[in-house]
């Protein structure tokens, strides 16, 4: 006789009720190939808000009061879809202490609180899995965790928010401003309008610390990593890239050398050969370098209800799945070592540097030293891409450079080694 998982939902939003559709039409084929039946029984939703239609539907019952489905002992898994930090960790944190699996999507509270929560998780022998807490559709954390345990993971690159991408693609292909890419964004709904977590690069350092952790084993916090959005980024940025090769989008980083870590987020050069530089509009992708597999890229839609839902479903299949068979229940990611942070020496990356100056031969005679790979000069300003340099050897160039100019911008160059 097939086992039934119980499953309460937090949130009936717009991946809440993607999750209920997509069970729904999935639910005879995942109970065929595990021997599982997932329903959802209960809901939890805000007081005043009206789902009765949905929930009739499909059969579940709606609860206003979280601990309708926290002393509920016939439900088996808590599916978190509300949102934010608070009260979304004390629920996860309510779920596990009860005994009961977590499954959520929620990358802002696992990049700030996943270390607890999964030691939670473990003290109470339950599993917490959020595969779709990044690049909503991509299943690229399972995917670490399976596929690369053979493998050892030296780079990882990622465009892991289409709000910024979309934005990135219009200035590149109509020659829009930041702000009128903005507009156009918020317009069709790729952007909320407090576009902060997005636009200023904490939405993709959310997900960067979470692959980290999957890729190398090492906990990093916001703190450790450099993060830049795309306010900055202006026409004329996008101008000279283009037509030294590149395109600018804003890039996830996690680089693994001689046993250490440098996670960061912000716009680079990338080149066109590059697989990355093909990823438009709302789209994300993720590259990974290994010395096993070598180069892979993982592409799909970072967010919309029917992607991130099935990921949360996924998640729902390997409970499923170890459920059935009476195994011990696993912790999403096992891979932990010490985490040691690089140091600027040892990072080593191509720049490229806008410079504002009317003093252009002080400048090239200082930068005389250094190998120019690409560059175009103006009257009073001067773009430039440096071949490979030390991230201390370019503080120490920057603060040089400023005694006769005024640095507007410095990113990084990606090329497709």
């Amino acid at each position: 006789m097939d086992k039934t998982l119980n499953v309460g939902l937090l949130g009936l939003g717009v991946v809440g009720g993607g999750v209920v559709e997509v069970l729904a039409r999935q639910q005879e084929k995942i109970q065929r190939e595990t021997g599982v039946k997932i329903q959802i029984t209960k809901c939890l939703v805000r007081v005043g808000e009206d789902k009765s239609q949905i929930a009739q539907k499909y059969g579940f019952q709606l609860v206003t009061d979280i601990n309708e489905i926290m002393i509920d002992s016939t439900i088996d898994v808590v599916v978190e879809l509300i949102g934010k930090v608070h009260p979304a960790k004390e629920f996860i944190t309510q779920a596990l202490n009860s005994k009961k699996h977590v499954v959520t999507a929620n990358k802002d509270l696992i990049a700030q609180y996943g270390v607890e929560l999964n030691e939670c998780a473990a003290t109470n022998q339950v599993s917490l899995f959020y595969e779709a807490s990044v690049a909503g559709g991509i299943p690229i954390l399972r995917t670490i965790t399976n596929n690369y345990l053979a493998d050892d993971i030296t780079n990882v690159l990622g465009i892991v928010n289409g709000t910024t991408n979309y934005m990135l693609t219009k200035m590149l292909e109509e020659g829009l401003s930041y702000d009128e890419a903005l507009s156009k964004a918020q317009a069709l709904g790729f952007a909320e309008s407090d576009p902060t977590n997005d636009v200023d690069g904490i939405d993709a350092a959310y997900k960067m610390v979470i692959l980290s952790q999957f890729a190398y084993g090492m906990d990093v916090s916001m703190d450790d990593l450099t993060i830049e959005g795309i306010r900055q980024v202006t026409p004329d940025d996008v101008s000279f890239a283009q037509k030294a090769g590149y395109k600018i989008k804003l890039i996830g980083r996690s680089k693994y050398v001689n046993g250490a870590i440098e996670v960061s987020v912000g716009p680079c050069f990338v080149a066109n050969a590059h697989p990355l530089a093909s990823i438009k509009n709302e789209f994300n992708g993720v590259y990974i370098e290994s010395t096993g597999i070598h180069r892979s890229m993982f592409y799909g839609p970072g967010a919309g209800a029917l992607p991130t839902a099935t990921s949360v479903v996924s998640d729902l299949v390997a409970i499923a799945n170890n459920c059935q068979k009476n195994l011990p229940a696993p912790l999403f990611n096992n891979y932990h070592r010490k985490t040691q942070l690089l140091d600027d020496t040892h990072s080593i990356d191509c720049y490229y540097m806008d410079i504002q100056t009317t003093h252009l031969e002080k400048i090239k005679e200082k930068l005389s030293g250094y190998t120019i790979c690409n560059q175009h000069a103006t009257t009073d300003a001067y773009q430039v891409i440096l071949e490979k340099i030390a991230k201390d050897q370019l503080k120490e160039l920057v603060n040089q450079l400023t005694e006769d100019a005024k640095m507007i911008r410095v990113m990084k160059v990606i090329e497709n080694n």
